[in-house]
């Protein structure tokens, strides 16, 4: 498939889950990796939903204001665990405690999505997906760290459920896609809408 009346389309990620996502779903696209500071935008008490939205606007704004021509899918995704914030894991021990954590219990995953084009946002939303780990035991823990290694430090959750991580889990509540980092129906049927695709 092709975009629409030579429309382009960049993703402004370096998700290789999102790319796989636009790809299998035969949208094309180019990859331009936003320079965004995330740090700047995690104040303290912020809404982990709301969060997930102004990383994947901010994203897709870095893109646009220097290709204005084109349309730009920016995204992110965030993890509220007991109603806070949880950041990707700095080591694999820091991995393991949060696991332990997290076992036995519900997390959520917000997926966030923009698009841009001419330094403007044009839409925005947000899924999200609830997450029930099962109570897994120590050994298994120590097994699936040893297994997945330092590539967990990428996964917010210190999980790929696409892959291993799903032997984590008990129960998932919502869009698979949402899991993996797009909200992908709202992304396409806003692609669609725009004419950057077919309808």
């Amino acid at each position: 498939m092709t975009t629409t009346d030579g429309e382009r389309l960049i993703l402004a990620s370096k998700s290789a889950a999102r790319r796989a996502m636009l790809a299998n779903a035969g949208v094309p696209f180019a990859v331009q990796v936003a320079d965004v500071d995330e740090d700047a935008l995690k104040a303290p008490g912020v809404d982990p939903a709301e969060l997930a939205v102004e990383l994947a606007r901010a994203k897709a704004l870095a893109v646009s204001r220097h290709d204005a021509d084109a349309w730009v899918l920016g995204a992110d995704q965030t993890l509220a665990f007991e109603g806070g914030l949880v950041s990707k894991a700095p080591t694999l021990q820091a991995a393991r405690e949060r696991l332990a954590a997290m076992r036995g219990r519900t997390h959520q995953l917000h997926s966030g999505a923009a698009l841009a084009r001419n330094g403007q946002v044009v839409w925005s939303g947000v899924d999200t997906v609830e997450m029930r780990m099962r109570d897994f035991s120590d050994a298994f823990l120590d097994a699936y760290l040893a297994a997945e290694g330092e590539a967990l430090l990428a996964c917010v959750g210190s999980y790929r459920l696409e892959g291993l991580g799903s032997q984590l889990f008990e129960a998932v509540e919502g869009d698979y896609f949402t899991v993996l980092g797009l909200p992908l129906w709202p992304v396409l049927a806003e692609l669609r809408r725009a004419g950057v695709i077919a309808s």
